[in-house]
């Protein structure tokens, strides 16, 4: 199906309006968290980089940002196994990570992203979301610590999350209406 014909199939599901109140109220809940703390802001590239400044620009507490560029979609709408692009980089032992990305599905790619944190000595890593979907196929104990939206178990995309790489510009969130 090409990006049009995936327009004319998929259903609103937030408008920007909606979407930039939800991350506002992740900010304040974010700053409320740190207490002051100056945590590493890490992004996962690319589909987390609209929701990542937006929220990053509603924060009050100053953050060390970084960025993190693992995928296991490549452009398809179905997950493989996790490819590494770009791992962070910023020093984090005994520091908090905020490990910001668009959207929790399954999980995979969060929970390698946390796991590498924790390795490289972060005190405490906590995931924040733009999205997560309703479904029971998670990974055991993955869940966002913070999480704008949900979004039903359909195919999304918009504001940075892909439709075959196009559509992350999309200023909502939108749903095909049938399996892509």
């Amino acid at each position: 199906m090409s990006f049009e014909q995936a327009l004319e199939a998929s259903d609103v599901l937030f408008d920007r309006e909606t979407l930039q109140r939800a991350i506002a109220e992740v900010g304040g809940r974010l700053d409320d968290a740190l207490d002051g703390e100056r945590a590493v802001f890490l992004t996962i590239m690319q589909g987390g980089l609209i929701f990542a400044a937006q929220l990053a620009l509603s924060m009050r507490t100053d953050v060390e940002f970084d960025y993190a560029h693992a995928t296991r979609y490549r452009g398809a709408t179905r997950g493989r196994d996790l490819q590494w692009l770009r791992k962070p980089e910023a020093p984090m032992q005994g520091r908090t990570v905020l490990l910001v990305d668009d959207i929790l599905d399954e999980g995979h790619t969060l929970q390698e992203v946390r796991e590498a944190c924790l390795e490289m000595g972060a005190r405490r890593v906590l995931v924040v979301t733009l999205c997560t979907k309703l479904h029971d196929r998670r990974v055991p104990g993955m869940q966002a610590d913070f999480n704008g939206v949900d979004v039903p178990d359909r195919y999304v995309f918009g504001y940075g999350m892909d439709y075959h790489e196009q559509g992350r510009n999309l200023p909502e969130i939108r749903a095909l209406r049938t399996p892509s």
